[in-house]
């Protein structure tokens, strides 16, 4: 049996940009993928601390150091700028696996977007 664990989160970072007219996903600042461990196309749940909103989507790299956090595509009805959200990653491991497994969770500076 796998169980889905929580693999990594980016704890309270603020959507700068809602895009209805995108495809869809999620674009998110490279600096902060890689703190957070999330590859690109990787799905994710974002959570929307505003309004309680709960979305599924996937990642897409947004530029190096500009803090960016873009809902894109129909999610853009849910996330608007200013928002605080959370975007969480799950990974199916063994029961054994999970026992040991320590989940990547960064805590960026809310105003910027920035890594402290």
């Amino acid at each position: 049996m796998l169980l889905n664990m929580m693999k990594s989160k980016i704890h309270r970072v603020r959507v700068t940009d809602a895009n209805l007219n995108y495809v869809g996903s999620i674009t998110i600042d490279v600096d902060l993928m890689e703190a957070a461990h999330l590859l690109p196309n990787e799905k994710v749940q974002v959570v929307n601390n505003n309004n309680g909103a709960r979305i599924e989507t996937y990642v897409i790299e947004g530029e190096r150091g500009s803090g960016t956090i873009c809902l894109n595509g129909a999610a853009a009805r849910h996330f608007q700028p200013d928002d605080i959200v959370l975007i969480i990653s799950y990974a199916m491991m063994s029961e054994e696996e999970a026992k040991t497994h320590q989940p990547v969770v960064i805590f960026p500076n809310s105003e910027t977007n920035k890594l402290v």
